[in-house]
């Protein structure tokens, strides 16, 4: 039974014109800026690889060239010393196709290299760059991180895990790598099996810091490499498994 010192219930504001616009406007863009983004990233690359690989091409065989002579159009009008372009000339500018060019070139040079010419080919090259002080550090170098980059079937990271780093009670996520050998694992104190941790930081996971961990003291998460990846990438906004209930609703 209500009194008359009973107060009424207070109905929820609903929210005005602006708040909806700028909440529409919110939304949209969380759709739009990722596609938005990756198809610039996307044409942005097209056109820097096009941009070193045509240079490169002789100009009888650039698609310009091609579609102009297909056509029977002669880029200059007669006689030859009259330098007016002609008006006939069809300009084209087809980006994509030096993508296209480059995949071609790159799987051929490699199938050459998977042979054994290719093999004594790139032998007798590497001792020649062996020679040259500055070139052999850099090609070194050079050569190392494709490898480790390019080269997935067994330099890739295992798994994903979960460690206490820098200190005890302060837990990080990290990547395992390969279990140590050699060295370091002749030399460190422990009885039983190292394994290497990458430690990624955050936003950016290609920096980080090299860890050993005795096997004990790692714990491996059932997530995958790419969803920790995300994990960290996104500063612990985005987990892999979306049902997971926050610490109040428990």
């Amino acid at each position: 039974m209500n009194t008359p010192f009973d107060e009424e219930p207070q109905k929820p504001r609903q929210p005005g014109l602006f708040a909806r616009v700028r909440a529409s406007f919110l939304t949209g863009l969380v759709v739009i800026a990722p596609v938005g983004l990756t198809i610039w990233l996307v044409w942005t690359v097209i056109g820097w690889i096009d941009g070193f690989v045509w240079p490169l091409v002789p100009n009888a065989w650039q698609p310009e060239e091609l579609l102009n002579r297909f056509l029977g159009y002669q880029q200059y009008l007669d006689p030859p010393f009259d330098r007016q372009v002609n008006p006939e000339w069809v300009e084209v500018n087809l980006r994509g196709v030096g993508v296209i060019v480059f995949l071609i070139f790159t799987i051929f040079i490699g199938w050459i290299a998977k042979g054994l010419i290719g093999r004594s080919l790139i032998a007798y090259a590497e001792s020649l760059v062996d020679r040259m002080p500055v070139v052999r550090s850099i090609y070194s170098g050079v050569k190392q991180i494709a490898e480790t980059v390019f080269n997935q079937s067994d330099r890739s990271f295992e798994k994903a895990c979960l460690i206490q780093y820098p200190r005890k009670g302060i837990w990080a996520i990290g990547f395992i790598s390969t279990t140590a050998r050699g060295e370091v694992s002749q030399r460190a104190e422990t009885s039983g099996e190292l394994l290497s941790i990458f430690v990624p930081t955050t936003p950016n996971p290609t920096s980080g810091f090299l860890l050993f961990f005795p096997k004990e003291d790692v714990i491996e998460l059932d997530m995958s490499v790419e969803e920790a990846a995300k994990l960290v990438i996104s500063a612990g906004l985005v987990y892999p498994d979306q049902n997971l209930l926050a610490p109040d609703d428990n």
